[in-house]
Formats: C-alpha cells, sequence, structure tokens
C-alpha cells in the first residue's frame, strides 16, 4: 500500500503538470495552483508514510526526517543549487521505504541480529528500489533506497559500486544516514557521544564513506555547539522532566547542566516528596561526560569518558572526587537583591554558576542563608556539568537561564595554583602556548613571506582522547596580524590530521592526504601525540598562492590556498585542541 500511496501521488503530480503546458493562458494560474496544492498534499503524505515507516521500529523514530535534514544541510555545503537539494531531500526521506518488506520480528529485535537476520535486512534496499523504480517523472526518489548502503570502498551491498560509481545523492545520504543511526539509541546500545561520532566518520572517510561528504558532515557537527542533531526527546528544564523526585540519594539525578564562562541561574522550589515536614536537601554532581549524562556502570563510564569532580550539598557539606579542592562558605542571609526573586518560603532556592579556567564558583542560596563553594578543578578542559539530585525532596518550578556576562580572571577566588604543561619548556622564536579547548589560544601571527620553515615541537594534554587534539595551521589577515584581529579574514584551517576547512568565499583551498606505509593507524596518532612529536612545516607564498606541506607520524599534508581578493600581508599562526606547542622555530 505504502508503494502504490507514492505511485499515485507522483502519477497526479505529473498529470498535473502536463496540463499545464496544454492549457490555454485562462486556465494556467487555476492548474498551478492544483499543482501547488498536490504538491502539498504529495509532500504531507510522503512525511505520514516515512513517520508509518519509521513507527515499525522503535528505536528509529523521526530518523528518516532527521537523515533528510542533514542531507539537505550536506548538499547545501557542497554547493547545489536549490532544485537538487531538494532531490537530495526527498530521496533521502524515503531511503528507508523498503522496510516495509521486512518482517517486524526482525526490525523489532532486542539485541543483536544473527548473521540470517542480517541477510534479510541487507534486501531493504532492493526492495525500496522495486518500490520507487517506476516513477519514471522523478528517477532520484529511489537513488537513496537502493544506494544508501555502498560503501566508498566498494564493500558496501546490495552492488558493491565503489566510489564515484556510487550516485552523489547516495554518498551523500550514506554519511548523513550512518551518523543519525550512532548519536539514536537502539536496543543494545546507548546513543553514542557526538565526539564520537565525528571521530568514526574521520576514521570512515575514504572508505566508508566518501571524503567530500565525510568533511561537510564533520563540519556540521562543528557548528553544532549545543548539539541540536540528535533523536529529540521531550526537552524542559531537567531535560524532560517537569519535577524531580528523590528518597534515597541519587536516586533520581538530572541529565547534566553545562556551565562555563557564562553566568548560569537556576530557581526552583523544594519540598518534602511523601508530604510530610521531614524534609532533605538538593545536592548537585559535578561531572564530565562526553553526552552530558551522568553513569555509574563500568561500561558506559568508559565509553563515555565520565569523570566526576565531586558534589555539593545545599546543607553546606561537599564531597571531594576528582576535584583538587572544594572551599565552602556562609552567610546567615540571603544574596543581596534577591527578595524579589525567592518567596517568603525558605525551600525557595536561587543557584548562581559560573567557571573560569579551571576554577567554578556555585552559589546557593535562600531566605535563610547563602553559601559559595569554589572548586578547583583538575584541569582546563575537561567540560563541568551540575547533574541536579537530592535526598527525600521533591524539586520542582525549575528554571534555568544563562547570561551573556561572562567570567573574567578576577571572578572567582583561585584556591589552587594554575595549571601549565608549558611552564620550563623550551622556548623558541615566539613564546610556547597551551591551547586547553578548540582554538581558546594561539601563536602571535607570523607574516608568511617567499619561503618559510617552521618547526615544533607538540605534546597532546593528558585529557586528550580525539584524533583532532593536535596542532592546527591557520592562515588569514587582520589590520593588526592577530587573530580574530580587526578586519579578520581567515583562507585556510588546516588540521595535522588531515582535516581542513575552506573560508567563506576569500579563498580556494586543494588538499591532498596521504596516509604512508608507516600510518599506523588512528590509535597510534592519538599515542604519538601524547609521547610528544616534533613538527616542521613548509610554507611559501607566490603572489595569490600560498602552499603548506607537512608530514607527521605518516600523514602526509599538502595544502595549496588561493587567494581570491589577495591582502598586503597574510599571517598563519598556530593553534589546535587540548595540545602544547612548544620551542618554535622560524627560519625564513
Amino acid at each position: 500500500m505504502v508503494g502504490i500511496s507514492v505511485l499515485l501521488f507522483f502519477f497526479a503530480i505529473k498529470e498535473v503538470n502536463e496540463k499545464v503546458e496544454r492549457a490555454s493562458r485562462i486556465e494556467i494560474d487555476y492548474l498551478k495552483e492544483e499543482r501547488k496544492a498536490l504538491n502539498r498534499l504529495f509532500e504531507q503524505t510522503v512525511t505520514a508514510i516515512v513517520n508509518a515507516i519509521d513507527s515499525k521500529d522503535t528505536y528509529t523514530h523521526g530518523h528518516s526526517s532527521r537523515v533528510a535534514e542533514y542531507s539537505r544541510k550536506i548538499a547545501e555545503l557542497s554547493g547545489m543549487d536549490e532544485e537538487q537539494c531538494n532531490e537530495v531531500y526527498y530521496s533521502a526521506l524515503l531511503h528507508d521505504v523498503g522496510k516495509i518488506g521486512i518482517p517486524d520480528s526482525i526490525i523489532n529485535k532486542d539485541g543483536r541480529l544473527t548473521d540470517e537476520e542480517y541477510e534479510i535486512i541487507k534486501q531493504h534496499p532492493v526492495i525500496g528500489e522495486q518500490i520507487l523504480s517506476s516513477i519514471t517523472e522523478y528517477p532520484y526518489l529511489s537513488i537513496a533506497a537502493h544506494y544508501h548502503h555502498e560503501r566508498y570502498d566498494g564493500k558496501g551491498y546490495p552492488d558493491k559500486l565503489k566510489g564515484d560509481d556510487i550516485p552523489q545523492i547516495a554518498r551523500i545520504v550514506a554519511v548523513a544516514d550512518a551518523y543519525d543511526a550512532m548519536t539514536s539509541k537502539r536496543s543494545y546500545r546507548e546513543a553514542i557521544p557526538q565526539q564520537k561520532v565525528r571521530e568514526e566518520i574521520i576514521k570512515c572517510s575514504g572508505t566508508q564513506f566518501d571524503p567530500e561528504y565525510a568533511k561537510y558532515m564533520q563540519h556540521l557537527i562543528d557548528l553544532d555547539t549545543e548539539y541540536q542533531m540528535r533523536e529529540k526527546e521531550e526537552i524542559k528544564e531537567l531535560a524532560g522532566k517537569d519535577e524531580l523526585i528523590c528518597t534515597k540519594y541519587r536516586e533520581n539525578i538530572s541529565e547534566g547542566i553545562l556551565i562555563n564562562s557564562n553566568f548560569v541561574q537556576m530557581n526552583f522550589t523544594c519540598s518534602p516528596n511523601d508530604g510530610s515536614k521531614q524534609m532533605g536537601f538538593p545536592a548537585f554532581v559535578l561531572f564530565d561526560s562526553l553526552d552530558g549524562r551522568l553513569y555509574t556502570d563500568d561500561r558506559m563510564i568508559k565509553e563515555s569518558n565520565y569523570y566526576e569532580y565531586g558534589e555539593v550539598k545545599f546543607d553546606g557539606t561537599s564531597v571531594v572526587s576528582g576535584a583538587r579542592k572544594i572551599q565552602v562558605s556562609e552567610m546567615n542571609h540571603p544574596l543581596s537583591g534577591l527578595s524579589s526573586i525567592l518567596t517568603k518560603s525558605p525551600n525557595n532556592y536561587f543557584v548562581e554558576a559560573v567557571r573560569y579556567k579551571d576554577h567554578a564558583r556555585i552559589i546557593i542560596s535562600n531566605l535563610e542563608r547563602t553559601i559559595t563553594y569554589i572548586i578547583a578543578l583538575p584541569d582546563n578542559t575537561r567540560y563541568l556539568y551540575l547533574g541536579l539530585t537530592g535526598e527525600n525532596c521533591r524539586i520542582d518550578n525549575v528554571s534555568i537561564s544563562q547570561s551573556v556576562e561572562k567570567a573574567d580572571e578576577n571572578t572567582i577566588t583561585r584556591i589552587a595554583e594554575k595549571i601549565s604543561f608549558i611552564e620550563g619548556q623550551p622556548e623558541g622564536d615566539v613564546p610556547n602556548v597551551q591551547i586547553d579547548g578548540y582554538r581558546t589560544e594561539s601563536t602571535k601571527g607570523i607574516a608568511i613571506n617567499d619561503e618559510m620553515v617552521i618547526k615544533f615541537h607538540t605534546k597532546s594534554l593528558p585529557t586528550a582522547r580525539l584524533v583532532w587534539h593536535c596542532p592546527y595551521i591557520v592562515i588569514y589577515a587582520s589590520d593588526d596580524g592577530k587573530l580574530d584581529g580587526r578586519n579578520y579574514h581567515e583562507y585556510a584551517l588546516i588540521r595535522l590530521d588531515g582535516e581542513n576547512w575552506d573560508s567563506e568565499g576569500d579563498s580556494q583551498n586543494e588538499i591532498d592526504v596521504i596516509k604512508g606505509d608507516d600510518f599506523e593507524g588512528w590509535d597510534y596518532w592519538k599515542d604519538i601525540n601524547k609521547s610528544g612529536l616534533d613538527v616542521k612545516i613548509n610554507i611559501s607564498r607566490e603572489g595569490n598562492v600560498i602552499k603548506t606541506a607537512t608530514l607527521n607520524a605518516g600523514i602526509l599534508i599538502k595544502n595549496t590556498t588561493t587567494l581570491l581578493v589577495p591582502p598586503k600581508k597574510v599571517y598563519m599562526a598556530l593553534s589546535g585542541d587540548q595540545c602544547c606547542i612548544t620551542n618554535i622555530k622560524i627560519t625564513k
């Protein structure tokens, strides 16, 4: 029935198109409106069909729509026009239509499939192609359904196509489909954290995925700073909960509330959860994990890189786990200016939390007292999440907001010494730099004139865990020569793991990344960065062309940057993610 419905609507649209071509001028406007109405009806019908397909699988609700949206974004980044992007979108929307021919018992099986069941699942591209291929007016519709499980290296199915022999639409949908599958929950596993998914896409670029579209998917992940590209739940202030009912301590914990240099403010009410007068207390668990969720079982602790700093309780006590130190101070009155926020009940709380590098501060206030916690974190790099919990209490009426105001080095009183991995290290022609997060620091700008060689030593930080935790080369121009300075234009971002990204219309980049025989895999790459690596970069400029070359741990990178509107001065700077760059020497 699904296939018949799709066919009927497409044939109806085709008939109206033909009528428009034959109609007199008087009828054209009417027929165009009829065509628009049919198009809208078709879109609604296809969406309903897709929802019906997704509903066959408990764990793939909304999957087809998300894959279609991601595919459209990849198509837009690749430079396709609106019509081509729409073709990609609708082909992606119907990519799993063949699953209607797969038994529900296999699709909804708890746990992994047997080899025999997997062979049956592998028939859904063939079934999908059979359903959609007869719609000759719109031949692109069947492309994703037929080919989205082909691999760039030729090891996919059903036809084992390789490289550019795989239709372009299918190469786009393949990476979007894989991304959504990994970031969605399955019967046999939780959703994989986004940063691990990004790393997997890098590892599979050129084997499972077309490198060009893998690169665009990586860029979409980089832009998704609030992790919106995932399977959605009904998100409210406590990540899907109107209230938090806590009987035993830490029995029920909210998803993590991210704390950074922007001040976060919370208001909520706490009351006994059983209606009695005996009430326990709320508390925060301080932690980091790749997906902002708290874990207790060993497997998920390892997979999510879970790390717990400690606990701060609303009774003025604390527990230190991975933090270096937690200091507490109290006042027997609410914070100044809170009388309009706090009601007359002592069970109403105001919380302000902020972080600056390796220190965090949490202020908890009600009508009776104010407690200030200062936490010395073990490093500058891990994230800090607060998981709200408690004991024998009911937490509701929660509101959370974040201000545009940012903390600086004077906001939080330091209670432990500054963490430095570059102090005492050899220094070359420019100062050493410690980069705690994505491009948080950089060297000063170095003007690119003719030819020059830059040598330095790099070592990833103890918290580094991903392949792009390494140095980056940034080629740019600015009036003051500073990275992100006045009138800033960025021409190339080249990561030593082989990733790069073009500027927005200011330049064109052609990059060759060759993994030699001495490249022993990505685990080797991460290990050698952990132990320390000497790097040599050759850079030359001739007119509006800048060439960059470097070979590190078996990865050869050659990049040619063509400046479309060349400035008088072009600079390069070294930045990165979770690494130290020391002993920088420049030879011209």
